[in-house]
């Protein structure tokens, strides 16, 4: 492979255009030039956030059917139910200690954002995972649905508490039930191209999101399962073999690199803050993900398997305190929350600057692995792979 290639590849695995594009705004947004820059992100939020993320959303979401097909890494219900639980876990326990710090603080003001350290960033805290596990470490799949679930459950508040736009949730219905149909019909007739899937049922899932009043960027996911693929996973966010012809496979090949692109602008549009905007909002946030996640997602998980639901094979309880801490990662959803949650001024200023910050838990990840001796700091038996 080719340094250039190398490099690129290096760049795409480590979602290192994301962290370009929140660094380019955090500086723009603090310089003598912000009004220009506010100006440039007003234009670019709707295409990036409602049309491109899409395809982001969607690739998180072929690793979890590949994952979540026989033989994957969370294969039988139970082990797939599980992270989904830890994901409802990991946002009640959050929410709670954010409203009882608010409430302690006397900003009754600030209530309304109870919901911004609920979320999970599904890249950032996939990369701290990457980068403590083994790519087969069951760990990191577990990760990526408990974000994924954390996401969708995020998008789902987003619609009911902070809804974008007047709810139409019976026309939105009726359009999501009539893209699945179709999507349905396409894979019964047999056809192998990922394109009418996409344009077909992809942009009416799209239009009945939009439509509905709820957020539009997870469109393709239920989309995603009925492409045809092949029956095999050869772990998570590994690369089709060059000569793979599913549809999956393909669809995978196209966007790999253009979604990183997406998450540059991402950046680019939603990280802007003042960094002397530190307040109770900023603090509020920061000690609830922070501190709320692995209770929440702990908590959670002991009490789904007191009930009968499995830990995935080789996954540990040290894992798990490692994969509630990395869920602390709010960045992407938070920022929507916030958002959402309030008009421009200091107070969304604080909010966001916490959601942040919390990017911290990737180093507090780290530690947590050294001490515990999970991932990469575990001693493993010779010839282990």
């Amino acid at each position: 492979m080719s340094r250039r290639r190398a490099l690129v590849e290096y760049v795409v695995e480590h979602s290192l255009l994301l962290a370009v594009g929140s660094a380019i705004a955090l500086v723009w947004a603090n310089t003598s030039d912000a009004e220009r820059y506010y100006r440039v992100a007003a234009r670019l939020e709707f295409p990036v956030n409602d049309v491109g993320m899409v395809f982001f959303f969607a690739l998180a979401a072929k690793e979890i059917v590949e994952a979540t097909s026989p033989g994957g890494a969370l294969h039988t219900w139970r082990r797939a139910a599980l992270p989904a639980v830890a994901a409802v876990g990991g946002m009640i326990a959050p929410a709670l200690i954010f409203v009882a710090y608010v409430d302690y603080s006397t900003q009754p003001v600030l209530m309304a954002g109870w919901a911004v350290p609920c979320a999970t960033d599904i890249a950032f805290s996939y990369l701290v995972a990457r980068s403590i596990y083994r790519q087969q470490h069951p760990a990191v799949p577990f990760l990526l649905l408990l974000a994924i679930a954390d996401d969708a459950l995020g998008l789902v508040i987003l619609a009911v508490f902070y809804p974008a736009r007047e709810l139409h949730l019976l026309a939105g219905s009726l359009l999501m039930a009539a893209a699945l149909t179709m999507a349905f019909g396409l894979r019964r007739a047999g056809v192998k191209s990922f394109w009418p899937y996409v344009i077909l049922s992809g942009a009416l899932s799209w239009t009945a999101l939009f439509h509905g009043g709820l957020h539009p960027a997870l469109a393709l996911v239920p989309t995603i399962p009925f492409l045809p693929r092949a029956g095999r996973d050869l772990g998570l966010y590994v690369e089709a073999p060059a000569g793979a012809r599913d549809a999956l496979s393909q669809f995978e090949r196209r966007f790999k690199y253009p979604v990183n692109v997406v998450l540059f602008f991402f950046g680019l549009v939603n990280a802007s803050v003042r960094v002397g905007a530190v307040g109770a909002g900023t603090w509020a946030v920061l000690i609830a993900i922070v501190i709320g996640k692995p209770i929440g997602i702990g908590l959670s998980v002991a009490l789904s398997v007191a009930a009968g639901l499995r830990l995935p094979a080789q996954l540990r309880w040290n894992d798990v305190l490692v994969v509630g801490i990395a869920a602390g990662i709010g960045f992407t959803v938070a920022l929507f929350f916030a958002v959402a949650a309030f008009p421009p001024g200091p107070i969304l200023e604080q909010l966001k600057l916490g959601a942040l910050l919390s990017v911290g838990s990737a180093a507090l990840a780290f530690g947590a692995a050294a001490i515990v001796r999970a991932g990469r700091f575990r001693a493993w038996p010779a010839g282990r792979p």
